[in-house]
């Protein structure tokens, strides 16, 4: 048993965003005085600004400020900082990072460093559970790491199998290979982005179990031998590998099944000696029979959802346990609370775009708006640049109801209100997602969105005329704006007759032109090929204006930035970028081309060929890692490699010219 730590009250958080200013919340209302820690990029972060004191750490890569454990413990040092607590993500599950606190004097809040390092390595873990009792799919685990080694495992496991890295999580390095011909490539790319994203290429193989749930059992642990389980969430919903949406209870798990599984990682923590707040996931396969997968020795993102149902405030535990303090419920009070508990559901609200997918985004907010009647948990303000080096999520919205129904009720509702422009979201994605029928009957597994929402389906349609006219009139509605701020001589300039104004302009990519002439003060008429039609500005106001499209009265929430006007209609976001008297574009630099350019912001970490090299079709050219995850970027055509622009650690922008190919 760990003895108990000695108090303190003043906290360094070591982290960012939403997380950091969720640990702030709690630690004041305890009482506790909070630092903050801010990258190059973070500056002007909401974190920062609501910390009792904020102290720079080094550059916006992660490697040179969050994951800079020197600098961590200077800040601490500086501030008199007593505890460091570490969120999730970055060097939360670090052991080494644990030990450094310790050896700092630090009371770190969250689990021993040797916990932390017997859970942190998949394969490690692995060999654990499977000592324990607890029941692990099949896979390899072992030392040998070669291409050769690794290749016959995955023949002896049996065809389809998972590759993932042997350290870390959140979906970074892990592949599915149906094929053994698709091997080599993925093992190759699984280990490149394990090591860019832990430091370390150890992977591991699994058997991959096909269409499971994925369950989590939370626990939780004090330095005084008490361990306890909080139920299960369901996080079965799933993009790229990575959750985003949570819910709790499961509507798979019944009482006797989360009796066993709930035993069974208490037991898993007991065999470790853990204390503080974990997370044990499971997939559980359509037979009923479920798996170990890992162990995350940390808060969980989705916590919100079990501090819902039982009614607790986790962080709050988290602090009470590194003061030495017994847990605050035992076992049986748990179970009696999530049985009144009701249900929750939490949705990742992220900077991506589920049209290109799920290509990470970066930009800045122009306008943010969280939903009302749910907890919502960011860090957003209008103004925030949201930048290319930290993860995608932007906020998490949690919505409790009686049921399942009711809370599924009361999350699309909170996804209708909610409101950010200026940069590509999941929202829309999310919201369709739980309102799909599959979804509100709760037949859902991990192929949950490959199976009703493919890429095919998430292609951006042509904006129909509703969305072009009310762009049109949008657009024409700014200007005139932009035109009453001109010098009072110009106001009183007047014709007698009015002619239409060409109104040319791209939205959502696509080039639309319309003419608009007035026909009163608030009326317009708008033609383009093959079509007209009459509408009117009912009312306007700063970011919101009702228009009246013939017969049909909408609202459009608005935002305007340097370069673009974005607003929502019929739910949808969509941007309008006004090109008037814009230049034409040259032509030549169409999609099949040869021109290759950087589809965001990100880090170039590998590049495969050389320039003067002959190129196939399809070939990966270079690898491009953004926001944690990496993306492949292929030759739209065979040909030979005519100029190369970038190189490997090269800081890239959307649109930036990488390569150029002249086709064969």
């Amino acid at each position: 048993m760990t003895a108990p730590h000695a108090a303190f009250c003043s906290i360094l958080i070591a982290n960012r965003g939403e997380i950091a200013l969720r640990i702030r919340r709690t630690a004041r209302r305890l009482g506790m005085r909070t630092v903050a820690v801010y990258s190059d990029a973070d500056r002007d972060a909401p974190h920062c600004r609501a910390a009792d004191l904020a102290l720079p750490i080094g550059a916006s890569q992660p490697q040179a400020s969050y994951l800079n454990v020197a600098a961590l413990l200077e800040a601490a040092r500086k501030s008199g900082a007593q505890a460091v607590h570490p969120g999730y993500g970055f060097l939360a599950e670090s052991d080494a990072f644990a030990g450094a606190c310790a050896d700092a004097g630090l009371v770190f809040i969250g689990p021993p460093a040797g916990a932390i390092r017997a859970m942190g390595n998949k394969a490690g873990a692995k060999r654990l559970m499977e000592a324990a009792g607890v029941p692990c799919v099949p896979g390899y685990q072992g030392e040998d790491q070669s291409a050769t080694r690794m290749a016959d495992e995955a023949a002896r496991i049996g065809y389809p199998v998972m590759i993932k890295a042997a350290a870390g999580g959140g979906g970074r390095g892990m592949r599915r290979v149906d094929r053994p011909e698709a091997f080599a490539a993925a093992l190759q790319s699984a280990r490149s982005e394990a090591e860019n994203a832990f430091g370390s290429g150890e992977l591991i193989l699994e058997k991959a179990i096909v269409e499971p749930r994925h369950i989590e059992i939370q626990v939780f642990a004090d330095a005084h031998g008490n361990v306890v389980h909080l139920g299960e969430r369901d996080c079965s919903v799933q993009r790229r590998h990575q959750k985003v949406i949570e819910e709790s209870p499961s509507p798979a798990v019944s009482p006797e099944l989360r009796a066993r599984m709930g035993a069974v990682s208490v037991a898993a923590a007991r065999a470790i000696g853990y204390v503080g707040a974990g997370t044990l996931e499971f997939l559980l396969a359509p037979d009923g029979a479920f798996y170990f997968m890992e162990m995350n020795t940390r808060l969980q993102v989705e916590h919100a959802v079990t501090e819902a149902i039982v009614g607790v405030d986790l962080v709050e535990w988290q602090l009470r346990v590194a003061l030495g303090e017994p847990l605050p419920l035992a076992q049986d009070v748990i179970d009696a609370r999530r049985a009144q508990g009701g249900h929750a559901i939490e949705v990742r609200l992220c900077a991506e775009d589920p049209q290109q997918n799920f290509l990470p985004q970066s930009g800045t907010v122009a306008r943010w708006r969280a939903p009302g009647d749910v907890r919502t948990d960011h860090a957003l303000s209008d103004g925030l640049v949201v930048s290319p080096y930290y993860d995608s999520m932007l906020a998490k919205i949690v919505a409790h109801g009686t049921d399942r129904a009711d809370a599924c009720r009361r999350l699309a509702h909170a996804l209708d209100d909610c409101l950010l422009l200026g940069l590509p979201t999941n929202r829309a994605f999310l919201r369709d997602c739980v309102a799909h029928p599959a979804f509100l009957s709760g037949d859902v597994s991990t192929a949950f969105i490959d199976r009703h929402f493919p890429a095919a389906m998430r292609q951006a349609a042509v904006p129909d005329a509703a969305v072009c006219q009310a762009a049109a009139l949008l657009l024409t509605y700014l200007r005139q704006d932009a035109a009453r701020r001109y010098p009072a001589e110009l106001h009183g300039w007047a014709s007698s007759r009015t002619y239409p104004t060409l109104c040319r302009f791209t939205l959502d990519g696509e080039a639309i032109e319309m003419r608009v002439r007035a026909l009163g003060a608030q009326q317009w008429e708008l033609t383009w090929d093959g079509g007209a039609t009459q509408v009117a500005l009912v009312s306007g106001r700063e970011g919101r204006i009702t228009l009246a499209l013939g017969d049909t009265f909408r609202a459009v929430d608005y935002a305007v930035t340097a370069s673009a006007c974005h607003f929502v209609l019929n739910g949808i976001e969509h941007t309008a970028i006004d090109t008037t008297y814009a230049k034409a574009e040259r032509s030549g630099a169409q999609t099949g081309s040869g021109r290759i350019s950087a589809p965001m912001n990100g880090r170039v970490v590998a590049v495969h060929v050389a320039e003067g090299e002959a190129v196939s079709a399809g070939q990966v050219l270079l690898v491009v890692e953004a926001m944690k995850m990496e993306h492949s970027i292929a030759a739209p055509l065979a040909g030979e490699v005519k100029g190369l622009f970038t190189q490997v650690g090269a800081q890239v922008a959307p649109g930036g010219l990488l390569m150029e190919i002249a086709a064969a």
